[in-house]
């Protein structure tokens, strides 16, 4: 009987040591060298009101060096999908990437990945934008950033339909050649 109230009272004595030693939830470490990313895509448009574009997907280049594909790191661009750039003025651009963690490292450009759906709606009729052959599927801006940690970044970026879409009289085709603006604001958190 005794061995039992020794066995329970050790037990008892372990728990509440337990207890008390427990961290909290500002002990547990954190990588502090994470920031937070949030991309937002608007259009400037005075004369095409219907040019249709295809995201695929965000990106920053985060290592220096040719284009290939490790250079880049994927933003996971939440809003995929073919959208009327018109549509997406100052008070209502389209939310890309929200809020997306990534390392606190050098930036050097942001670019927008585009898919093969891109057209113009002239007089109801609907006219492919080409974006492989002489167009820019990728298009991008420098940006030669450092990411500082615990910070947020709100980025929005700008294009300029009227000034991206062309025809090329050449191959008789309509061709997407995005012009974009970037504007960064960092915020503490």
């Amino acid at each position: 009987m005794k061995q039992i109230q020794s066995l329970k009272a050790l037990f008892f004595l372990f728990v509440f040591s337990m207890t008390m030693s427990s961290c909290s939830k500002d002990d547990i470490s954190t990588n502090d060298n994470v920031t937070n990313i949030t991309v937002k895509l608007k259009s400037t448009t005075n004369e095409l009101d219907k040019v249709y574009i295809d995201i695929e997907d965000v990106q920053l280049k985060i290592k220096e060096g040719g284009n290939d594909s490790s250079n880049w790191l994927s933003l996971n661009a939440i809003n995929q999908g073919t959208y009327n750039a018109s549509d997406l003025e100052e008070e209502n651009p389209l939310l890309l990437v929200d809020d997306f963690e990534v390392e606190a490292n050098y930036v050097y450009e942001i670019r927008l990945v585009l898919g093969d759906n891109n057209f113009i709606d002239i007089d109801n009729i609907l006219y492919s934008l080409d974006v492989s052959l002489l167009g820019n599927a990728n298009p991008s801006n420098l940006l030669k950033l450092q990411l500082n940690p615990k910070r947020r970044y709100d980025v929005v970026i700008d294009i300029d339909v009227d000034e991206s879409v062309s025809f090329n009289e050449e191959e008789n085709t309509m061709v997407l050649n995005p012009k974009l603006y970037t504007a960064i604001r960092q915020i503490e958190y």
